[in-house]
């Protein structure tokens, strides 16, 4: 079994009917993994949601555990951070925090943005 942090990509790409997405998805629980996101996550995508009542949304995310960050993650995530920016690059608050978060839960990313995450250590896997 492998815990997943399921990144806002998946999400929106997982509600806009994208097929790599729900074949992900499919083997997913199929292989009985166990998918994660956080309040990160969350907040990104009702941002892109159309109205305050989105039931697909709603649906997709009732089916997803929660996590929330906590103090321990939010210094990890300030060191990754600072690590970047000693390096010459930006890693976002947001990005930082969804990865300290797969790291706390020893779970892989699974996002189309790989970027975001290279500049952490964590486990990240596309679709």
């Amino acid at each position: 079994m492998t815990l997943y942090i399921l990144d806002t990509t998946f999400l929106v790409d997982h509600l806009r009917g994208d097929r790599d997405t729900h074949d992900r998805m499919a083997r997913l629980v199929e292989l009985g993994d166990e998918p994660f996101v956080t309040d990160v996550i969350v907040a990104e995508a009702w941002s892109g949601a159309h109205d305050d009542d989105d039931p697909d949304l709603e649906a997709l995310l009732r089916f997803i555990e929660f996590v929330q960050p906590g103090p321990i993650q939010a210094k990890r995530a300030g060191r990754f951070r600072a690590e970047a920016r000693r390096r010459g690059w930006t890693l976002s608050t947001a990005d930082a925090l969804i990865a300290a978060s797969a790291e706390s839960l020893d779970a892989t990313i699974l996002t189309r943005n790989l970027r975001d995450f290279a500049l952490t250590p964590i486990s990240v896997e596309t679709y």
